[in-house]
């Protein structure tokens, strides 16, 4: 038990130790490491941000493995800026993109109007037409190959290029009248 008691008390004492010198070395370098990062960042508080950034990362590794700890925390507070500059260029990215987007998103009355009288267009079009030229011209422009366009229709493959073709011609026709354009 004794044993016991007096390893705790020894982790104890080492840990102050380390936290100690930890103390030391943060106050000693600190303003170092923010110069640093000044140079490269140029906005004093993130560079302070930063900073604590490489001292915490500095906290957690393990420093008897580091044979110079000035150039440890100088190389740290290089990268640890260079990333913060990328991740702020990505950010400003994003946001432009986003912005962007949202331009585009919402259309004007005006648009969404032309695009409802464009679309009632084509349904009264596709209403005047017969049921295959119908079947025919939704399904190709829906995505679907020639057979099953043929299949459905009941007519031959061969067949349905030159339907579709005139079904495409009858709509153009009939599209351009209902518009009011000369043919």
């Amino acid at each position: 038990m004794e044993v016991q008691a007096n390893l705790v008390m020894n982790h104890a004492r080492v840990e102050d130790q380390a936290s100690d010198s930890f103390q030391e070395l943060f106050t000693t370098y600190y303003p170092f490491v923010v110069r640093q990062i000044m140079r490269i960042v140029k906005d004093q508080q993130t560079a302070e941000d930063i900073a604590q950034d490489v001292f915490l990362s500095f906290y957690h590794t393990d420093r008897s493995a580091i044979e110079h700890i000035p150039a440890w925390l100088s190389k740290s507070a290089l990268y640890a800026a260079y990333n913060y500059l990328r991740s702020e260029k990505r950010r400003y990215a994003r946001q432009e993109r986003s912005a962007s987007e949202q331009e585009h998103v919402s259309p004007s009355t005006e648009e969404m109007w032309l695009a409802k009288e464009s679309q009632s267009i084509v349904r009264d079009v596709l209403e005047e037409l017969d049921e295959r030229e119908r079947t025919l011209l939704v399904m190709k422009y829906s995505g679907f190959p020639y057979a099953e366009l043929a299949k459905a229709t009941g007519t031959q493959i061969s067949s349905v290029g030159t339907l579709l073709a005139r079904a495409k011609s009858k709509f153009r026709t009939i599209y351009g009248r209902m518009r009011g354009e000369e043919e």
